[in-house]
């Protein structure tokens, strides 16, 4: 039998909208309307836009997400700039309760750790807040550098979904599905 969230033993997500998270790189706060300049151009950038699906109205996209009442998204800063955002969801199901991920930054800021920084980040608020036992997240199965990012925060490749999502290019697109138990998360940097 399922019980409804005001019954549920662990706090559910909107007990810790308005959070900011601080990790050794960055800065994870809410995002908001404000944002929406600044994360369509992320979004619009070559390296990201292959990798998030989107039209030709990257703005109103990036809108409706923060719209979602299903997902939580966090605004990444580094130095005070507004970097990329990752965002998280929920499956609360007693039976199959879990969380999943997704990220996206400013290519101007790979290969420097901030990355892992937010999902770490992240991840250890799921874990130690919202006490999610295991994480999940999806990365494109040929994006090894996302994959890299991932497996350092303590995730592990589960298998490949196939044929799982469409790219910008309306070609079908295989996903590593990789997963994170809470005994397993790299907490040091």
């Amino acid at each position: 039998m399922r019980k409804r969230l005001a019954e549920h033993p662990f706090p559910c997500k909107h007990a810790y909208v308005g959070t900011t998270l601080h990790g050794t790189l960055v800065t994870l706060r809410p995002a908001t309307a404000d944002d929406t300049p600044a994360l369509a151009a992320i979004r619009g950038t070559p390296e990201v836009y292959a990798r998030w699906r989107g039209g030709d109205d990257l703005a109103g996209e990036v809108a409706s997400d923060l719209d979602d009442p299903d997902t939580e998204i966090f605004a990444i800063e580094l130095g005070g700039r507004v970097v990329g955002a990752i965002q998280w969801y929920a499956e609360n199901d007693d039976e199959y309760r879990h969380a999943g991920l997704d990220i996206y930054l400013d290519p101007a800021c790979h290969g420097r750790g901030v990355g892992t920084d937010a999902v770490r980040v992240l991840a250890r608020h799921l874990i130690d807040q919202h006490h999610y036992h295991r994480l999940i997240i999806d990365p494109a199965a040929d994006n090894a550098a996302a994959i890299r990012c991932y497996e350092k925060v303590g995730f592990r490749p589960v298998g490949t979904m196939r044929q799982y999502e469409r790219g910008p290019d309306g070609s079908w697109h295989d996903a590593l599905l990789m997963d994170l138990l809470a005994a397993e998360l790299v907490r040091g940097g």
